[in-house]
């Protein structure tokens, strides 16, 4: 579980995050939705202890998150971001490694780790061989994913992951994630600022808007029962246009 309570976060004096408070259950998916500058990847780097809040508290699994507990807070989670953010002089096999390697992990382990992980994400062996420039974008992702679960972390953070993929490959790791999601029952909090893979993965949806929560609820929540007009506005802002929907 993760409680982030009053949480204000300011750089330069300007509130990145003012007064946050949200929770998540273990085991479900939390969806970070809002546009740039909302404080969506904030709040991921106060969970993970790479900032401090000015005021407010953040707790993964009971544990407060201070720069004393930082450590340990990172061992509990794992986290992806846009195209993976691999070491471009490893192999793809090497990055999702690293984790393990880092730990002490017999090399036996470690390869066993890396191959269940390959087939949970659906992403051949083979390619673990090459190097990062040598994938395309979805195989990126998927050697991402793999490193931030190699170690198997019961929470997983992702900052915009699909965010740089075109449409197709996009749908179909959203397929894929949200399988993955339900498999292994970890507590995920995901980042968008797409309405529609909001709906895909979140069973709870906070939107963000400037720093503060507007709404939190699902996603039909948030449509039949928007909060302020701010909501509908966010929402309708990426519903197709009239004339398209005959074709959807």
């Amino acid at each position: 579980m993760i409680v982030v309570s009053g949480v204000t976060k300011r750089f330069g004096g300007r509130p990145a995050l003012d007064g946050v408070s949200l929770t998540v259950e273990a085991g479900t998916t939390h969806v970070l939705l809002g546009g740039s500058g909302s404080g969506k990847s904030t709040l991921l780097r106060l969970v993970l202890g790479l900032a401090q809040p000015d005021a407010g508290e953040v707790v993964v699994d009971g544990v407060r998150v201070t720069p004393g507990s930082r450590a340990e807070i990172q061992r509990r989670i794992g986290y992806v971001v846009q195209e993976g953010a691999l070491y471009p002089h490893l192999t793809a096999a090497e990055n999702v490694a690293l984790p393990a390697r880092a730990r002490g992990w017999q090399a036996e382990r470690t390869e066993a780790r890396v191959t269940a992980l390959a087939r949970l994400v659906e992403l051949e062996r083979s390619w673990l061989d090459r190097h990062p420039a040598q994938l395309s974008g979805g195989q990126r992702q998927r050697v991402g994913l793999m490193r931030a679960l190699a170690l198997d972390p019961p929470v997983l953070l992702l900052d915009e992951p699909l965010g740089a993929l075109d449409p197709i490959t996009r749908a179909e790791l959203q397929t894929q994630l949200v399988r993955i999601f339900r498999e292994l029952g970890k507590t995920v909090v995901l980042v968008t600022h797409d309405v529609r893979e909001a709906f895909v993965f979140g069973r709870t949806i906070t939107l963000l808007e400037g720093g503060r929560v507007v709404q939190q609820g699902t996603f039909a929540d948030l449509a039949r029962r928007p909060a302020t007009p701010l909501v509908t506005e966010f929402l309708r802002a990426q519903a197709p246009p009239p004339e398209m929907t005959a074709y959807l």
